[in-house]
């Protein structure tokens, strides 16, 4: 029967079943766009949404009906964008060159709430009835982009710690990496420094042009700016808005100068909290849990490598120490001990033929040695206090200028054997709530190695009076001196370091004085520093605090 039907009706029932077709194809496509995970947007000439799937919705934030209608360049293209983007659909709509038909383009898009956010759009167009329809498949690529600009941060990371040869370099090519790749304006690096419990900057990266001003701070107490909440708290600390930030002084000066949030997370190994690293930025775009994990991984990372490295340093440290140490030992206690002994002999085989102003100058080389060696021996044990942790201060109301004047008392007389002037510029009091005898023997460390260090005619001058710059005090003592080359200034008050200076003239000192002198200043809450750019002599400057009393 169906050989014999009528041609026409052949006709008919073949058009009506590619209709059919048409219309289930239809019916399908819709179907699949509807489940489908890209985003869909099919746009007119005009550049007006004519199609918005619920992907489109969830990736965009508007709703079918808030944007079916609408021009598509104001609901999702950001607005440094727009004119582009509609000068492109217009050449594409008069027929122009197809060159973004096909390809696969990488864009920047806004979200319904304002955040922006890349994409990846692949375009097609189609002649409909009503005109050229452009269907465009767009996928948030937000994740992807995250995670290679996370591996690319981690390889840099892991590169900067091969090729470093000491823990410095690999501190400043560690915090240069993650702010490189990351976009961040400032990052740095901390490290906790058990023996004087503080935290310092081991390293910071920041944007040329930046300047930080009081926000670039080399030290920082626990629990104090974003460095110290991590380290004392042990776990990542998130600020997001460092204006908001009122309680640390370091959120109000990065505020000052422009940056906004701020995230830091512990670096530690076994347990034990090494540091903090921590960044800074105008805005942070990735989510806080996620970027906390980049850092901490970062951060384990880094955490590994300085233990390690730490543990290579001890080695030579601990063998340069030794070294120093018995050297020490050889020059500084062996030459007293051989003269004492030496005036004991001639004492006691010729008492009875030397004058008693003889017998007394023997008596007086004997004590002075004996002294020496006393100085010797509590400056070992004032190191071994500093490094045990029970270096004592027992605070109370005090003079500064009254322990200074006594200071200076007590060596005048070294310092007129050698014709020497010793000046002061005090004020008639300075009160501080400290330790006096501790300052004490920082006046007597400063000012014997004044006269120590100081040819015979040579001039030293010690000034203290209140900080300009704050509410404290600056203390100086200052010399005409041999000087303290540029070399040897930053291991200067490193544990039996001797100037090259002073072991070339072949002065005798142990090089413990000065580490004695900066740990003390340090309890006391103070900093003490080399004057830089002095064309002669050594000035130590002194700042002190002046806390209340309890």
């Amino acid at each position: 029967m169906l050989n014999a039907m009528n041609p026409s009706a052949k006709v008919s029932c073949t058009a009506r079943l590619r209709h059919d077709a048409e219309r289930m194809l239809v019916h399908d496509s819709e179907r699949v766009l509807a489940v489908a995970p890209l985003a869909y947007v099919a746009v007119d000439a005009d550049g007006n949404v004519a199609a918005w799937n619920p992907a489109a919705e969830h990736t965009f934030g508007y709703a079918i009906d808030e944007a079916c209608g609408r021009e598509l360049a104001e609901l999702i293209v950001p607005p440094r964008y727009r004119n582009q983007h509609r000068a492109a659909l217009a050449r594409l709509a008069a027929g122009g060159p197809p060159r973004l038909l096909g390809r696969r383009l990488q864009l920047a898009a806004v979200h319904q709430d304002g955040h922006e956010f890349p994409i990846e759009m692949t375009l097609a167009a189609t002649e409909e009835t009503s005109g050229r329809l452009f269907h465009a498949f767009l996928q948030d690529v937000t994740t992807a982009q995250r995670v290679s600009r996370f591996m690319t941060v981690e390889a840099a990371v892991s590169a900067s710690l091969v090729e470093s040869d000491t823990s410095e370099s690999a501190a400043a090519g560690v915090v240069h990496a993650v702010a490189a790749h990351m976009g961040w304006p400032v990052a740095e690096l901390w490290l906790v420094d058990d023996a004087r419990h503080v935290i310092t900057c081991a390293a910071r990266d920041v944007t040329p042009g930046l300047v930080l001003g009081s926000f670039a701070v080399e030290q920082l107490e626990p629990g104090v700016g974003l460095p110290g909440r991590v380290w004392q708290r042990a776990s990542p600390v998130w600020i997001p808005d460092l204006a908001a930030d009122t309680g640390s002084f370091r959120s109000r000066a990065a505020a000052k100068v422009g940056l906004h949030v701020a995230v830091g997370v512990p670096v530690s190994t076994a347990g034990h909290i090494l540091g903090a690293f921590c960044v800074y930025g105008h805005r942070i775009e990735d989510p806080e849990e996620t970027l906390s994990a980049l850092l901490t991984g970062i951060a384990a990372r880094v955490g590994q490598y300085l233990e390690r490295r730490r543990a290579e340093e001890l080695a030579v440290e601990l063998a340069r120490t030794k070294n120093e140490f018995l050297a020490m030992v050889t020059h500084e206690l062996r030459n007293p001990l051989a003269v004492i002994t030496a005036a004991t002999d001639v004492l006691d085989e010729d008492l009875e033929t030397l004058t008693s102003e003889e017998q007394r100058d023997q008596l007086r080389v004997i004590t002075r040695n004996a002294q020496r060696l006393a100085v010797m021996a509590e400056d070992l044990l004032d190191l071994a206090r500093l490094e045990s942790g029970h270096l004592s201060i027992e605070p109370r109301d005090t003079d500064l200028c009254a322990v200074i004047r006594d200071a200076v008392r007590a060596v005048a007389a070294a310092a007129e054997d050698k014709k020497q002037i010793v000046l002061t510029q005090l004020p008639q009091r300075l009160d501080l709530y400290a330790d006096p005898d501790r300052l004490r023997q920082v006046a007597d460390n400063l000012l014997s190695n004044a006269v120590k260090y100081t040819p015979a005619g040579g001039t030293i001058v010690v000034t203290a009076e209140a900080d300009s710059m704050g509410p404290g005090i600056v203390w100086t003592v200052a010399d005409t001196g041999i000087g303290i080359p540029a070399a040897d200034r930053p291991h200067l008050f490193r544990r039996f370091y001797r100037a090259s200076s002073a072991v070339e003239r072949r002065i005798p000192g142990t090089g413990l004085g000065l580490v004695i002198t900066r740990a003390i200043v340090e309890r006391h809450h103070g900093t003490i520093t080399l004057a830089a750019d002095q064309p002669i002599g050594t000035t130590f400057v002194i700042r002190l605090p002046r806390p209340e009393g309890p």
